[in-house]
């Protein structure tokens, strides 16, 4: 069993000029918990960046969007897109290496050369849209990679599992008419963006998952069990991803989830199960939210550590 860990510190280099919850510590925590010795074993990988990320981005993006979010940025300068999404010096390189590593991962693991993949990256993205950056999202690395694995790799059937606790209504807009792409979201509701009500199925191959302010892991589970895995079975992915955001811990500032450590172990081997069941173990995960610097990196430890274990 082989497991990528893609990081790069051009992600750092996307820098709020005041206090934002994504911020380079975020990463900073996480690399400090994957220094234990039970981490060891990680294959660390350096996310490719050049002119094939920004053909990659155009599989989900319009060019207009992926100008704006690209745009050059004077150093020690900030361009807000809308209140909470930034465009620094650095983001254009960031958000580039993002999109890089998720799809050198599809490459990777379609190869044969790892079983699973764990993308530690910045700025998230499953908010983003395909002509719209929002959320503290510029490029929809996700959704992107997912293209880029039925295009380049042939596909037919992916799935994504979003675990994060606000709706991926970017991925949700990128594929709610691509029937060959499962999505499939649990998220707290009411919260931002407002989308993910149950009643949008797209073609079909949406389901989304609310869950009520105060859910705790049993509810949680329950509804992994009864609506997420059906859901995938039936689907029967050949490759499987994950938009892995932590905000759905009890401790995170941005929600009101409460989720432990446990369930991100829980939720990372059953959805590793899927993988082993249909998809000849291929799955990839790709950081989204998760703002208590702690939580996160505990829990980021608890999902890499069952991608090890897988």
């Amino acid at each position: 069993m082989t497991t990528l860990y893609y990081c790069h510190e051009d992600f750092l280099k996307h820098q709020p000029h005041f206090s934002h919850p994504e911020s380079p510590d975020r990463l900073r925590s996480i690399e400090r918990a994957l220094q234990a010795p039970e981490f060891a074993t990680l294959v660390r990988k350096s996310p490719p960046l050049g002119p094939a990320q920004k053909d990659q981005a155009r599989l989900i993006h319009s060019q207009a969007h992926i100008d704006r979010v690209l745009r050059p940025i004077a150093e020690d300068s900030h361009q807000y897109i809308d209140a909470d999404t930034y465009l620094s010096h650095g983001s254009a390189n960031a958000a580039l290496r993002a999109v890089g590593a998720v799809c050198d991962a599809v490459d990777q693991v379609m190869a044969g050369k790892a079983d699973n993949a764990f993308c530690a990256v910045r700025p998230p993205g499953h908010h983003a849209e395909p002509n719209r950056a929002m959320g503290f999202c510029l490029l929809n690395n996700i959704a992107i990679g997912a293209e880029y694995a039925r295009t380049r790799h042939h596909l037919r059937r992916v799935a994504i599992v979003d675990f994060d606790v606000h709706h991926g209504n970017g991925t949700q807009a990128a594929f709610a008419h691509q029937a060959e792409v499962l999505y499939v979201s649990t998220h707290q509701m009411p919260h931002y963006p407002g989308t993910g009500h149950p009643s949008e199925t797209g073609v079909g191959n949406i389901v989304n998952i609310p869950l009520m302010a105060g859910t705790e892991g049993a509810e949680f589970r329950h509804k992994i069990v009864t609506l997420a895995l059906p859901a995938l079975r039936q689907f029967k992915p050949e490759l499987l991803l994950v938009s892995a955001g932590f905000d759905a811990h009890k401790d995170d500032p941005l929600a009101d989830i409460e989720l432990v450590e446990e369930d991100y172990r829980w939720i990372t081997e059953e959805l590793t199960g899927i993988a082993a069941e249909f998809c000849g173990k291929r799955l990839i995960s790709a950081l989204e939210g998760g703002y208590n610097l702690e939580a996160l990196a505990s829990s980021v430890a608890a999902h890499v550590g069952a991608l090890l274990r897988a």
